[in-house]
């Protein structure tokens, strides 16, 4: 029986600010049928607390507890690798503040790196590129928030931090060390712990094949990939990953279930 369910946030259940058609009374049916929520988004722009007020914003009932975002998967690899390492990001001030919570420390300067962070920054130009250049250049150990190179905004995909990465990566000799997120092995442990049911009672539905149902085949649980994201059903039939399910919207979920009963 499927007791947990980890929900991908953007593409899935919201574009931008606004809920994705039919996702919150979907969600309000997981919790009455007793089935745990956990919301899993690669952004390393916000902490679970605002996650779950965004989320609520939207009319998605989610607690700080419920949320797994890149910052929390970033943080713990970095606190286990390079917890004493000054860390120059390439990023923004809210991936700043998550790692300076983390007990993190960060370096304004090049020249000052012992490791690197990168990850998505708006802001993101040619100086940045030269500085990330110089930081990392001579071999520096780096890591990657996540590997999503678009996203799904309101009206269109937009760059995500994976774009940022490529970039990066393209003017050094070697690639990052890792890259967090989904599908991580951390943040398959971090989702895990936090859902607290067994792979094999959970069920993880997202708009994305190589992050969301690679986490899930990975972790033994049942996949399913929603269209309401980046993925059509010519990805789906192209790709390597094989969801268990294909659904057009979260609100198609009753059907997985009555498959299970």
């Amino acid at each position: 029986m499927i007791r947990g369910v980890v929900l991908d946030v953007d593409g899935t259940v919201v574009r931008g600010n606004e809920p994705v058609p039919g996702a919150p009374a979907a969600v309000d049916r997981l919790r009455a049928a007793g089935r745990d929520p956990c919301f899993c988004s690669n952004n390393p722009t916000k902490g679970p607390r605002a996650y779950a007020e965004r989320l609520g914003a939207a009319g998605i009932d989610a607690a700080p507890d419920e949320v797994v975002t890149a910052a929390d998967s970033t943080v713990a690899y970095l606190r286990e690798h390079h917890a004493n390492d000054d860390l120059y990001v390439v990023g923004e001030d809210g991936l700043v503040e998550r790692l300076v919570a983390g007990g993190l420390s960060t370096a304004d300067e090049p020249a000052a790196a012992d490791a690197g962070v990168v990850s998505i920054d708006r802001s993101f130009d040619y100086d940045d590129l030269t500085r990330a250049l110089w930081a990392l250049g001579d071999g520096t150990p780096y890591v990657g928030t996540d590997p999503d190179r678009v996203i799904p905004a309101p009206d269109a995909f937009v760059p995500g931090s994976g774009a940022v990465i490529n970039a990066v990566s393209g003017v050094l000799d070697h690639d990052p060390d890792a890259v967090l997120g989904k599908p991580s092995p951390t943040a398959r442990e971090l989702v895990l712990d936090r859902i607290g049911h067994p792979p094999e009672e959970c069920l993880v539905v997202g708009d994305r094949l190589d992050t969301d149902v690679a986490l899930g085949a990975d972790a033994g649980m049942t996949t399913a990939v929603v269209l309401t994201g980046v993925t059509d059903r010519d990805d789906v039939a192209d790709s390597p990953y094989d969801p268990d399910y294909v659904l057009a919207d979260l609100d198609e979920l009753d059907r997985v279930f009555k498959v299970e009963a």
